[in-house]
C-alpha cells in the first residue's frame, strides 16, 4: 500500500473515530467521503473495512471506562460488583431488539434505505428532534441521575430506539440518547449507556462481516485494516472525551444544528449531482 493510500485509510479512521460517538451520523459523513476518496481497494473489502474498524472505537471505550465496566473487585463482597453485573444484564436486555429484528432485516434494511435521500432525511429530523427534545427539557431535573438508575424497562425501550439507527444517516449514538432522554435521563447518563451499549452491538456487527468477507487478505487490506482500527482508537479516546466534558455544561442542540446543515448539504449536493 502506497503512501497517498495509506492517508486516505487514516482519514477514514479520523471520521470515524469522530462521528461513532457523536451523534452526527458516522453513515452521512462516510458518504460524502466516499464521493471525494475513493480508497484503491475492492468494494467488498471497503464494505467490510467501515464496519470492522469500529473495533478500534470499542478499545477506545474499554479502555476509557474499564473501571465503570469490569465487574470484579477485591474490595467487594465475593469480589463482585453488583452494579456492574446488574448493568452487563441491562445492556443485555437493549441488546434483545436488534438481535430479534435488526440481524433478519439488516441487508433489506440497508438495500431499501442505504441512498443520499434517506441519509439526508434522517439527518434533518433527528436533528431537529435533538432540538425538539432540549427545549422540551430545558429547567427539569432529570429523573435518571445515574447508570444504576436504568430500568430494565428502559433498556428494553433504548434497545428498541437503536433499531432506527438501521436506517442510514440516523445514528446509533443518535438514536440511543434520544431514546434515553426522552426517558428521562440526563445528557450524561444517556451518552455513557449508550457508549456501553456499542461494545456488543459494534463487535457482534464487525464479527458478522468479518465472517461474511472471510478471513483471507492480500497485505495491503491487512495494513489498511489495522491502520484503520488504531486511528479510530486515538481519535474515539479524544472524541469521547471531548463529548463527556462538552455536555457536563451545555445541551446537544449544537449537533442537531449540526445535522440540519450536513443533512441539507447532502441533499444539495447528490441533487446537483444527478
Amino acid at each position: 500500500m502506497d503512501f497517498i493510500e495509506l492517508l486516505k485509510v487514516i482519514f477514514l479512521g479520523i471520521v470515524e473515530g469522530i462521528t461513532e460517538w457523536l451523534p452526527i451520523s458516522s453513515t452521512g459523513h462516510l458518504l460524502l467521503v466516499d464521493e471525494f476518496l475513493n480508497v484503491n481497494l475492492s468494494e467488498k473489502f471497503m464494505s467490510m473495512f467501515n464496519v470492522v474498524i469500529q473495533l478500534g472505537a470499542i478499545l477506545a471505550v474499554v479502555v476509557l471506562f474499564f473501571k465503570k465496566l469490569w465487574p470484579f473487585s477485591k474490595q467487594e463482597k465475593n469480589y463482585i460488583k453488583k452494579d456492574t453485573f446488574s448493568l452487563w444484564f441491562k445492556i443485555v436486555v437493549a441488546c434483545i431488539p436488534g438481535i430479534v429484528i435488526g440481524i433478519p432485516f439488516e441487508e433489506k434494511i440497508e438495500e431499501l434505505f442505504f441512498n443520499p435521500q434517506t441519509i439526508a432525511a434522517t439527518l434533518i429530523i433527528y436533528g431537529i428532534l435533538f432540538i425538539v427534545i432540549e427545549n422540551r427539557n430545558a429547567g427539569r431535573k432529570p429523573k435518571i441521575a445515574k447508570l444504576s438508575d436504568i430500568t430494565y424497562q428502559m433498556a428494553l425501550f433504548i434497545g428498541i430506539f437503536q433499531l432506527l439507527a438501521m436506517i442510514p444517516g440516523t445514528s446509533r449514538s443518535g438514536a440511543t440518547i434520544i431514546g434515553a432522554m426522552l426517558f428521562g435521563a440526563s445528557r450524561y447518563v444517556a451518552a455513557e449507556f449508550t457508549f456501553f451499549l456499542a461494545i456488543p452491538v459494534m463487535f457482534g456487527a464487525s464479527f458478522i462481516k468479518l465472517l461474511k468477507f472471510g478471513f483471507t487478505f492480500t497485505s495491503a487490506e491487512i495494513v489498511a485494516l489495522i491502520t484503520g482500527m488504531f486511528t479510530a482508537f486515538i481519535v474515539s479516546i479524544i472524541a469521547i472525551k471531548f463529548l463527556m466534558g462538552y455536555i457536563k455544561k451545555n445541551n446537544f442542540k449544537v449537533f442537531g444544528w449540526y445535522r440540519i446543515v450536513l443533512g441539507a448539504i447532502v441533499a444539495g449536493y447528490f441533487l446537483l449531482a444527478r
